[in-house]
């Protein structure tokens, strides 16, 4: 190996394809979070790729779970670092969208619920593309996988992605974030600031896969910044509730400008394609609305008057003047 491969923690040689997003994501996580960490990664297409026996690309401690509790097993590894008095050592689940949104989910609102101190990332390629390219509740609307095909009565997928940042923030976690591959920088910042909590955190990163997705993995990098500056992929955090964009694009790309990239899509016709555009610019706003809500200031506290009032109506001055009105109830606060 060359000595620039030597730097990556995450090492060349596996076997996923040319171009893979997912297999990028893993060499941005370990070379960003450093090798105090010990990954805990379910069944999926990057264990496969890069933990066949007896190589692995791992140059970090790894353990490979099952598709559905690789939370569960991560909370035990946390449990004996705390029991060993390390305080240091950062557990990592790495899991991809099938065992993130689908399989794993229970564990994952588990290991949420009971606060337990790990960092979970998933990849999120929008489909199981280790088993045969089935859709997942990842998949956008219209897409063509083996289990949503497309035929005179069915077009694609025919609902909408799961909305997994929000859903994750619902468990009251700290810090929960939205990147991906085609921005690194931002990625590696959200990638610190998880790693940096004390409690669960939570990183989803849009990873698309030229297998499943059916274009050239040379273009792998531009269908994920096409996403996001077609807004089908926000770059945001939801940081102890509050909303962050961290990318706006001024002037977006038209959806079909990526839709048209990849073959899951050629079969759109313009009312699917108006549609996907129509729901990219509502959930733009939304999300819009949320992020200026967080930056909105707080409205003022009024502090409750301490002075008590007078059981009888205050004496007139004199006999001619009014008696005064009764002073009206301090207002309560806010």
């Amino acid at each position: 190996m060359s000595k620039q491969s030597e730097m990556h923690l995450y090492a060349p040689g596996h076997s996923g394809c040319p171009g893979c997003g997912p297999s990028n994501a893993l060499i941005q996580v370990c070379d960003t979070l450093g090798k105090d960490i010990i990954i805990v990664q379910a069944t999926g297409c990057m264990e496969i790729t890069s933990s066949q026996y007896p190589q692995t690309a791992w140059r970090v401690p790894y353990i490979h779970s099952l598709f559905q509790n690789a939370p569960a097993v991560a909370s035990g590894v946390a449990a004996a670092l705390k029991a060993q008095g390390n305080d240091h050592t950062k557990v990592v689940v790495i899991a991809g969208d099938g065992a993130t949104y689908d399989i794993g989910f229970g564990a994952l609102s588990g290991m949420l619920e009971r606060g337990d101190n790990i960092l979970y990332v998933c990849y999120d390629n929008q489909l199981y593309a280790n088993t045969g390219v089935q859709k997942s509740s990842a998949t956008p609307y219209g897409a063509a996988t083996t289990t949503t095909t497309v035929g005179k009565v069915h077009k694609g997928k025919e609902t909408e992605r799961k909305p997994i940042v929000e859903i994750i923030a619902a468990h009251g976690v700290q810090y929960v974030a939205s990147a991906s591959i085609a921005y690194y920088a931002d990625l590696q910042m959200k990638l610190k600031k998880a790693k940096a909590v004390k409690g669960p955190s939570f990183v989803v990163i849009d990873a698309p896969c030229c297998l499943g997705a059916g274009f050239d993995g040379a273009i792998t990098m531009k269908v994920s910044k096409l996403s996001v500056q077609s807004r089908l992929w926000y770059l945001y955090e939801i940081e102890n509730g509050q909303y962050k964009m961290n990318f706006n694009p001024a002037n977006p790309k038209p959806v079909k400008e990526v839709l048209e990239m990849q073959k899951r899509f050629k079969h759109l016709d313009e009312a699917q394609l108006e549609h996907i555009q129509q729901y990219a610019n509502l959930t733009y706003e939304e999300l819009v609305r949320k992020c200026a809500l967080a930056q909105k200031p707080p409205a003022p506290q009024i502090a409750p008057s301490t002075s008590q009032q007078p059981s009888v109506p205050a004496q007139p001055a004199s006999p001619q003047a009014p008696a005064a009105a009764p002073t009206a109830p301090a207002p309560k606060p806010q």
